[in-house]
């Protein structure tokens, strides 16, 4: 059994969302999806193309959302992160739709790697949620009412 040593590189701080990771690969899925998948799906009259590519960018924009939402109103933002979440296995749903219905019409790898990525982001999300919702513990914001709720736009 081989061992391999991973160096340690400690993370970047967050100073904005466009510091997350996950906010990072979901809008590199969005484009590549926008990119190279929706023109053919729409060459091809699929149905559900602007449904997908409407989709692929709702994953940035509630990742986006959920790191602001999270300080005025704690449980709003942990729920646009779950809907984050929820977009990427509807991403997944649409890929897997997609590759179903065209098969070799589109590029095979590509709707896989991207299967792949969704599905990793996703994990990573929920990771990111439990790290929240530890901060918060770890920190006392539940006690102290931070983002206790009552956020209104």
């Amino acid at each position: 059994m081989a061992y391999y040593k991973k160096s340690f590189t400690p993370k970047r701080p967050v100073k904005t969302f466009r510091d997350l990771d996950v906010y990072q690969k979901s809008i590199e899925c969005a484009v590549l999806v926008s990119k190279n998948i929706a023109p053919a799906l729409i060459r091809l009259k699929y149905a559900y193309a602007e449904r997908l590519m409407d989709c692929s960018l709702a994953v940035p924009l509630f990742v986006a959302e959920s790191h602001s939402l999270r300080f005025a109103d704690f449980a709003l933002g942990v729920g646009y992160l779950e809907k984050a979440m929820s977009a990427s296995n509807k991403m997944i749903v649409y890929l897997e739709h997609v590759r179903g219905l065209y098969g070799s019409k589109l590029k095979q790898d590509l709707i896989e790697d991207l299967i792949g990525r969704y599905a990793e982001n996703r994990t990573k999300m929920f990771h990111l949620e439990k790290s929240w919702k530890r901060f918060r513990d770890q920190y006392g914001d539940e006690k102290e009412k931070k983002g206790a709720g009552g956020f209104k736009y």
